[in-house]
């Protein structure tokens, strides 16, 4: 698999190696000091080239398009109906603060619990080793149980889920599309009900300064999908016709939607830095400026416990 990770969009697929040592990841990231060694570990190279593939993969295309669905696609789809369903068989309780419900905890106890068994029906059984490890990525992917809180070091965590599954060969190169397309897409839509459902508060939120509360790849991989598309502007974001019109093409475009779904008042004063964007001249611009944002607060600052875990595999 290691072409998956060397840009732009390699087409060989190498195989696993015969021989793979897994192991329980372990936060490496303590200290400031911590974040250099990061940076120029291999790690970050293959995470950083994961995402950068996926976003030359889904370029110019429609969440609607037609694109290949492997069974492992099909499987990781299911394991996420299994998470959306367990949150309708954990209702919210009522109790005196607003946010944060407490139902989170026992939805995400049922997590911890079966995280390994949902791994294992996604892995092939020679792989089956590597289900302690990489069910890690998926228990962190999805919020902080104690704080009740989401943000995008958990986003990151599901993403070095997918990487991982790439890493051991059960995701393949010509799976890129279906990756964005139908396992991040309904990893967005779980998280989506589990944000408002538990009234689960943003970690680490930079609050108007900050590209978004809960996600960053979305607006990544969206600009890219729009691209040298020939009506769709940067501008149009903003416009609320437009996103009501096209979101379900446009993965930029189905967060903006849920935005102004989740806030109230002027988008220019809650969504600022998305404001600003809307001025910039064209979706490439957009998308290699939300890169290097990404790489620099996202990749360096957001959440060493998650990052810093980054894989054996890897």
């Amino acid at each position: 698999f290691t072409s998956f990770l060397h840009l732009p969009g390699a087409s060989e697929e190498v195989a696993p190696p015969v021989q793979q040592c897994f192991m329980i990841p372990k936060k490496e990231i303590n200290v400031v000091s911590d974040m250099a060694k990061w940076k120029r570990s291999q790690a970050y190279a293959d995470y950083m080239g994961f995402i950068l593939t996926l976003n030359e993969g889904v370029r110019g295309k429609k969440l609607t398009c037609e694109y290949k669905v492997s069974e492992p696609i099909e499987k990781l789809v299911a394991l996420l109906n299994t998470l959306d369903r367990w949150i309708d068989e954990t209702p919210p309780v009522d109790q005196p603060s607003r946010f944060g419900n407490k139902a989170f905890r026992t939805w995400y106890a049922k997590l911890d619990q079966e995280a390994e068994k949902l791994v294992a029906t996604v892995i092939p059984k020679h792989l089956a080793d590597a289900a302690p490890e990489v069910a890690v990525y998926l228990k962190e992917s999805v919020g902080n149980s104690t704080r009740i809180d989401y943000g995008t070091g958990h986003e990151a965590a599901f993403a070095a889920f997918l990487c991982c599954l790439c890493k051991i060969g059960v995701l393949r190169v010509d799976d890129q599309m279906a990756i964005v397309f139908k396992v991040f897409n309904r990893y967005l839509e779980v998280m989506r009900k589990l944000q408002k459902t538990y009234r689960m508060e943003p970690a680490g939120s930079q609050g108007v300064w900050g590209l978004d509360d809960f996600q960053f790849l979305p607006f990544i991989w969206g600009s890219s999908q729009l691209i040298d598309h020939p009506s769709l502007e940067p501008r149009h974001f903003v416009d609320e016709k437009v996103v009501n019109e096209n979101h379900k093409d446009f993965m930029f475009l189905e967060c903006i939607l849920f935005i102004t779904e989740m806030k109230t008042g002027p988008f220019a004063e809650h969504s600022n830095q998305l404001w600003n964007i809307s001025a910039v001249p064209s979706w490439s611009k957009v998308n290699q400026g939300l890169i290097r944002m990404y790489k620099a607060e996202v990749s360096t600052v957001s959440r060493g416990r998650l990052l810093g875990l980054l894989p054996s595999t890897a």
